[in-house]
């Protein structure tokens, strides 16, 4: 992989204006195609499932969005869709989804980012779909929220780079790292930066929740199947570890600032008999990152009803640090702080669509008015460097496991290895 692809990419930078959700913005029309001043961002959703719902409606809750266009494989799942999104423009006195807007079946994400009516689009189908579809978006000039993990395997990064390339300037691409937008988390990343644990040892970091059931589908051949239950799926969704398990290596990667040299790693599927389904179980990984830092990590994806419960810890000379989406978060140590701003009531409980309260209770907001706001203001996101870094690095731990040896980060940016689905979505029988 030429690593001046992915390296010389802009790095995230946080923005200033961290009170926009509320705000009003005029909006300009050289910027945002088609719109009228003071009018909203029409906004278009490629997979109209539970996390791309709960995006598409956290961005016209907290932004001056519009959701014009949704598109999908399944006939289902754009009715649905259509009906929510239909009753929430009604409840804002706004127009309802014109039919010329929904889009089905296999080329219906060619087909909504050639709409004239839309402005930005939220990707959010199966992983294995990112790079294809972050690519077509950006080359059709559209405005880009793509959920994580941005690919699936190695090769899938370098499409997103040559991607993220053409974007650069031209439109905002953001990828759904909501977490990073999390006030809590936010202010806790800023102190460790500014010093306050020392210098860094070693680190510590789960992700554990229970196995995530999929509705049946009786009469669904194995294809259809697959495509709906790609959750379950290795290739499909990138497994446990690079589709759910990101969030929390993420939050390692921006802590410390880059990401880690090797990693070894164990795990299995032990515990999961799901059919169609071949996902791993649970992941043992340590990684090493510069500086001699180790940061150990586990995740589980089984079972009837374990605790949900993710979290990330540091320890460094001065104290250590922990921030669990649930409870305390906070420095303990030399510079003791907890946050204490407003929170919702801890639940501590799982969310299928990834909406979340307590630590994470103004994640989404925040992330979606922002990705909004760098549209309306012309200071265009380009988060794609850090999405694939993130994905590598949950790939370099999973291919440490697949293989059972250590994988060093250099070995792993060279691969070649293009996972196949084989699924045609033209033929589905």
């Amino acid at each position: 992989m030429d690593q001046n692809s992915v390296e010389n990419l802009p790095r995230r930078t946080f923005l200033k204006n961290a009170g926009i959700a509320s705000g009003v913005m005029i909006l300009d029309s050289r910027i945002v195609r088609g719109t009228e001043a003071n009018s909203a961002v029409r906004v278009g959703l490629l997979g109209c499932g539970g996390r791309g719902t709960t995006d598409a409606t956290s961005m016209v809750n907290s932004a001056p969005a519009r959701i014009v266009a949704l598109a999908d494989l399944f006939d289902d799942r754009l009715a649905a869709a259509r009906k929510h999104f239909d009753e929430l423009a009604a409840s804002k006195g706004h127009a309802a989804i014109d039919a010329s807007q929904l889009f089905r079946g296999p080329r219906s994400s060619e087909e909504m980012f050639a709409s004239k009516q839309v402005d930005a689009v939220i990707i959010a189908t199966p992983p294995y779909f990112h790079p294809e579809h972050l690519a077509a978006a950006v080359a059709a000039g559209k405005h880009v929220y793509c959920e994580k993990p941005v690919a699936v395997d190695v090769p899938g990064t370098r499409r997103v780079a040559e991607a993220a390339k053409k974007a650069q300037g031209r439109v905002s691409l953001d990828v759904g790292f909501q977490i990073r937008k999390a006030p809590p988390f936010v202010e806790l990343v800023r102190r460790i930066h500014e010093g306050a644990l020392g210098q860094i040892a070693c680190g510590e970091a789960h992700y554990n929740c229970g196995f995530i059931e999929m509705p049946d589908y009786p009469g669904a051949s194995p294809k259809v199947l697959r495509l709906r239950h790609w959750l379950h799926d290795r290739v499909l969704s990138g497994d446990i570890i690079v589709e759910q398990n990101i969030h929390a290596i993420d939050i390692c990667n921006w802590v410390l600032e880059g990401h880690p040299l090797r990693a070894v790693a164990t795990g299995g599927r032990k515990g999961r008999t799901e059919s169609p389904g071949d996902a791993w179980s649970h992941f043992n990984v340590v990684f090493f990152y510069p500086n001699d830092v180790h940061v150990s990590f586990s995740s589980t994806q089984f079972g009837a009803n374990p605790a949900f419960d993710v979290n990330e810890r540091f320890f460094g000379e001065k104290g250590s640090s922990e921030s669990p989406y649930s409870g305390p978060l906070g420095i303990s140590g030399e510079n003791k702080w907890t946050w204490q701003g407003s929170q919702a009531p801890a639940t501590g409980g799982f969310s299928a669509s990834g909406s979340f309260s307590d630590n994470l209770a103004q994640a989404d907001s925040e992330k979606h008015a922002d990705f909004i706001h760098s549209i309306t203001s012309g200071q265009f996101h380009n988060q794609a460097a850090d999405g694939i870094d993130s994905a590598l690095t949950c790939m370099l731990g999973r291919t440490a496991a697949y293989t059972n040896r250590p994988v060093t980060w250099d070995e792993l940016v060279r691969s070649n290895e293009a996972w196949e689905s084989g699924i045609d979505i033209f033929n589905l029988s």
